[in-house]
């Protein structure tokens, strides 16, 4: 049986909040709705939603605030909406928590296509494989310490548990995946899309700009130095890869 896929919309503009249930509504989610930061967070943690879209201006809690509270208990996809188009903005809702932001006024078609490719992507414990060999992508990656299982979603380094957003695990995934090989932010980006190679998928500077910021969120919580790196190592001007092992 297929599981039931949970939307959560907290927004406190009625019309807008109309258009994102709709939006999910037909992209097969069931949707509920809160108007306000303590609801939704309320919300999600009875609900466990697979999608959040958050507004950051709500009357109570900001938006940067409710997506902190919901990443202690939660490994939704948010997706922030939000009529400011700064990039610090930008900046620090990716810094609190959220996987994507799309500015006010927004294409539904947009929001429905972002939503699409979040889903391609496994939560915690989708993935688990029951029996049988993991497929390549699938078996637990050990590096440096760092002990990585894309079946389980989980990370720990020294034995010491690290709790990751749903996107800093899928690039980190990516990174180990690769190894010495050098990725850029285009294709770090296709590759959270799961969009193969192609010339016409277009990424735009403001997507590869969210990959930075949330590369930077990963080393912070890995706990890893940008200037002599155990696990993410930047190459200047190309993109990213995974750095030496260590003997």
């Amino acid at each position: 049986m297929t599981e039931l896929r949970v939307g959560l919309v907290i927004e406190d503009d009625h019309d807008i909040r109309e258009l994102v249930r709709v939006v999910l509504s037909q992209a097969g989610f069931e949707v509920h709705m809160a108007t306000s930061g303590a609801a939704g967070i309320r919300a999600a943690r009875d609900l466990r939603p697979h999608v959040i879209t958050l507004d950051l201006g709500l009357p109570d809690i900001d938006g940067f605030e409710v997506a902190r509270q919901v990443r202690n208990f939660s490994d939704a996809y948010i997706v922030m909406l939000t009529a400011r188009a700064d990039e610090l903005d930008t900046l620090l809702g990716l810094e609190s928590g959220a996987d994507d932001y799309l500015t006010k006024p927004f294409r539904p078609r947009e929001l429905r296509a972002r939503v699409a490719a979040m889903m391609r992507r496994p939560r915690s414990g989708a993935a688990a494989i029951h029996s049988g060999e993991a497929p390549p992508s699938q078996r637990t990656f050990r590096h440096n310490g760092l002990v990585f299982s894309y079946a389980t979603r989980t990370v720990s380094i020294d034995g010491q548990d690290v709790r990751l957003t749903p996107t800093e695990f899928d690039l980190l995934h990516s990174l180990l995946e690769a190894g010495r090989t050098v990725l850029s932010k285009a294709d770090l980006v296709r590759r959270l899309r799961n969009e193969p190679y192609d010339v016409g998928n277009y990424t735009s500077d403001a997507d590869e700009r969210s990959v930075e910021v949330h590369i930077g969120n990963l080393r912070r919580k890995l706990g890893d130095d940008a200037q002599n790196p155990r696990w993410l190592q930047t190459v200047r001007g190309v993109g990213y890869r995974l750095a030496p092992a260590r003997t």
